[in-house]
């Protein structure tokens, strides 16, 4: 009896020392830290703190021992102790494609988690190194690219939140892991004093080279022509071949494959870099495409998400603001009263206004003059004309007549630095007293459109309301070419 009890335990020591050879031959191994976790010196969790390790950090397993993987981090040259339950293993990569395809089904599982940002980078890289040309080329790669860039592009809408602190806490251990893969990004000073951080996009601009799908095509190229990761501090050229590079970009998504919400979203783009680009040809003295207004036109409002209101607010007013462009710039005669353009010091164009054929008031600027928007109400005594000065930014400008002449007024879309508005007019009150005014703008975060009841003698707004249909005087004095065409009346 003795005999078998000891040929047993051979046997059991025997299939022991098979196994743990086993397991070695399977060193080194490829991992992903899986939760935010303390490098050990020893396999004990008394032991000395090594470092601090990021979720989707990427080590190199070397060995075991019980409950603890053996670990070297090639970024910070150490090596260490990590629980087996903080570690992801890497699948090892086969002719078959399975590997490829099982960090394909984790990829999916991390990015529909927020805060797995992280790992979902780890796993996205192991594709990429571990797919084939073929694979990276195809509808895997442009899913792997695609995941890799929504992660980067979540961790930076992330840092751009105004408590967000980038040296402390998760967001620091995750902006350091993108950096490990290296991804890249950009801070800008945004118009609300906090700091926006924007993925740089390679990732994105890989999508657009790959088998990607249409909604695919269309993400990444809404991603590299954000509008609030454009740089504040562009001179006008720059501006100008940025927006010429987002219009081509754009143009590489076939709108009409699109599900509706998707084509709303790449049109409302489209439509808000034309507009920026008629600004820019306007300004140079170029002929204007009036692309702007059709791409707005193809947006179907009822199919627009709740996600995508502002998206539509700053695409209308943006439109708004350059749907003058182009236009005929002749002078204007209302028998006494004319208004004609004059060439201005450095460059300026000045509105000249004569009355009886005699210079009554002049007003200059650098923007863009609409001649062709000018109003005369009925008493011939207050002219309404539209002046861009600023891309996205139209005032309304007044001249109005008192006992002691002809003076210049101007109402801009807020009182507030010039950023994103609309200031229009909107139509005469009978009478003399009284004009219509529209206004939208975008000021610290917040959208505001209202239509108000104006009087000429102080520019007092005596009545306003979000919309125009509560207000009894624009339901019968509203000018009918500012109802048909203005984008304010969305």
């Amino acid at each position: 009896m003795r005999r078998v009890v000891l040929i047993v335990v051979a046997a059991a020591l025997a299939a022991a020392v098979l196994t743990t050879h086993a397991e070695a031959a399977d060193f080194p191994r490829a991992g992903l830290v899986s939760q935010d976790s303390p490098l050990r010196g020893a396999p004990r969790d008394t032991a000395s703190l090594q470092a601090q390790m990021g979720r989707g950090e990427a080590l190199e397993l070397r060995g075991e021992r019980g409950d603890h993987w053996q670990v070297w981090d090639y970024r910070r040259e150490r090596g260490g102790w990590l629980r087996k339950s903080q570690v992801l293993l890497l699948p090892r990569a086969d002719a078959g494609g399975g590997a490829t395809a099982e960090l394909l089904a984790q990829l999916r599982l991390a990015r529909q988690q927020w805060g797995t940002e992280g790992l979902g980078l780890g796993l996205a890289a192991a594709y990429v190194q571990a797919a084939t040309p073929a694979e990276l080329a195809g509808p895997g790669g442009a899913e792997a690219l695609d995941a890799l860039g929504t992660f980067a592009e979540r961790i930076a809408d992330r840092a751009s939140l105004p408590n967000a602190k980038l040296g402390e806490g998760q967001l620091a251990a995750q902006m350091d892991v993108a950096a490990r893969y290296g991804l890249k990004f950009e801070q800008f000073d945004a118009e609300d004093g906090r700091v926006q951080v924007c993925f740089e996009g390679d990732a994105f601009r890989r999508v657009l080279a790959t088998a990607a799908t249409p909604e695919q095509r269309a993400r990444a190229a809404l991603a590299l022509t954000r509008p609030d990761c454009l740089n504040p501090r562009a001179t006008v050229r720059e501006a100008e071949a940025r927006d010429q590079w987002r219009q081509q970009v754009l143009a590489q998504v076939d709108a009409a494959t699109l599900p509706v919400h998707w084509k709303n979203r790449l049109q409302m783009r489209r439509a808000s870099v034309a507009a920026s680009l008629a600004f820019a040809q306007a300004r140079r003295g170029d002929a204007v495409q009036p692309q702007a207004l059709a791409e707005f036109a193809g947006i179907v409002p009822a199919e627009l998400t709740e996600d995508d209101q502002a998206a539509y607010a700053d695409a209308a007013m943006r439109v708004n603001a350059a749907r003058w462009l182009g236009t005929a710039a002749a002078p204007r005669d209302f028998g006494a009263v004319q208004l004609a353009l004059e060439p201005g010091a450095d460059g300026q164009r000045c509105v000249a206004l004569k009355d009886g054929g005699k210079p009554a008031a002049r007003r200059c600027t650098f923007g863009q003059v609409a001649l062709a928007s000018v109003s005369l109400n009925r008493e011939g005594r207050a002219l309404a004309l539209a002046v861009q000065p600023l891309d996205g930014w139209r005032e309304l400008w007044l001249f109005l007549k008192d006992k002691d002449g002809w003076r210049v007024e101007v109402m801009p879309p807020a009182p507030a630095q010039p950023g994103l508005g609309v200031a229009e007019f909107a139509g005469w009150v009978p009478g003399g007293q009284q004009l219509l005014v529209a206004r939208e703008f975008r000021a610290e975060g917040k959208y505001r459109r209202s239509f108000e009841v104006v009087t000429l003698a102080g520019l007092v707004t005596e009545k306003q309301s979000p919309e125009p249909a509560l207000l009894g005087a624009f339901q019968r004095w509203s000018d009918p070419a500012w109802r048909g065409a203005s984008p304010i009346r969305r």
